[in-house]
């Protein structure tokens, strides 16, 4: 069959998982995960803002947060992509843009650094 003959195209991302990356530099674990999994984005993002706002002494004032929001999210949907995606060009169709965008956005968000070990 010619079928059989084909061979699998992987890319660099095959094995990369944010989940697993997490979990190895112990920043998250089952259980918080699946509680995590419970809330909405929304909630994930206020809670986030919250916690670095506890932190910071309630001082976030001054800083761009709405105007950062499209680079924050865009910068997540790429570490997704490029996690849940086998090749670049799979990446790409997911997200809706051309092989090439996705390139360069991968070198601008730094992804590749993101889940090499280091």
């Amino acid at each position: 069959m010619s079928w059989e003959n084909k061979k699998k195209i992987y890319g660099d991302n095959e094995y990369y998982s944010i989940s697993n990356k997490l979990r190895t530099e112990k920043k998250t674990t089952e259980q918080f995960e699946i509680m995590l999994n419970s809330l909405t984005l929304e909630e994930v993002i206020a809670l986030k803002i919250e916690l670095a706002s506890t932190v910071a002494n309630g001082k976030l004032y001054g800083l761009p947060l709405w105007y950062s929001v499209s680079n924050i999210t865009k910068d997540a949907l790429l570490k997704y992509a490029y996690s849940a995606t086998r090749t670049q060009q799979e990446a790409a169709r997911f997200l809706g843009i051309s092989k090439r965008s996705y390139k360069n956005l991968l070198r601008k968000y730094k992804i590749k650094g993101y889940f090499e070990k280091g």
